[in-house]
């Protein structure tokens, strides 16, 4: 399936995007404090999971889906649903950070670590950095070694369910040492890089690598 062909719903929250470019330039929540205490410095913590995106929520099914990995890799792959499931399946309970200031503790993941899929794609030596690329036409991107950390998914599954659509179902990028908007929802492809090159966010203001614990909230 082209991604041009998901359904789409909604349309982009134009005004959303203009606040968080302004919080970017006002440096809203930066405290100047450092630490490594569970919660960083200028979060809050909710036991909510609050729904933030676009305002484009793509409507696709489990079989729709799919996922290419291509770029700076000896072994390209595209993998269907089932595809997907049929490789080792991780557990991993991580908190949630949003540079929007809130925090969420003990979320239950189940998916694919991120570990694995280099195992499968073998990056080439010159590989340093990653962009992840969604349904909804968003972009990220992270260091390789952040990629690389242990605790990182490719995740279906929150609290033993299904991931919901509003959510990034059915996968989503987990990084959690690093702010939320580096997880990309509704994961489409992977590209590996030589060189770095800024997301959706990472041009509008926001920090390239994003470590809540250093407040790198804004660029």
């Amino acid at each position: 399936m082209d991604k041009d062909d998901v359904p789409l719903l909604g349309k982009l929250k134009d005004k959303l995007v203009e606040t968080k470019e302004s919080w970017a330039r006002s440096g809203r929540g930066l405290t100047g404090s450092h630490g490594q205490a569970r919660l960083p410095p200028g979060q809050r913590q909710t036991v909510d999971w609050p729904v933030l995106d676009l305002g484009i929520q793509p409507n696709l099914s489990q079989t729709e889906w799919s996922l290419t990995v291509a770029g700076a890799v000896e072994t390209p792959l595209r993998w269907s649903w089932d595809d997907f499931l049929a490789q080792p399946q991780t557990e991993s309970v991580s908190d949630i950070h949003c540079v929007t200031t809130w925090s969420r503790y003990d979320n239950r993941w189940n998916g694919v670590s991120a570990r694995h899929l280099l195992d499968v794609v073998k990056p080439r030596p010159s590989a340093r950095f990653i962009m992840f690329r969604s349904f909804d036409g968003y972009s990220t991107n992270v260091p390789l070694d952040r990629f690389a950390d242990d605790d990182v998914l490719l995740a279906h599954s929150w609290q033993g369910e299904k991931l919901s659509r509003e959510h990034g179902g059915p996968v989503r990028v987990i990084i959690p040492k690093l702010y939320f908007w580096k997880s990309a929802k509704w994961l489409r492809a992977i590209t590996f890089m030589d060189k770095d090159s800024p997301g959706y966010w990472e041009l509008r203001g926001y920090h390239d690598e994003g470590d809540p614990w250093t407040e790198q909230r804004y660029s």
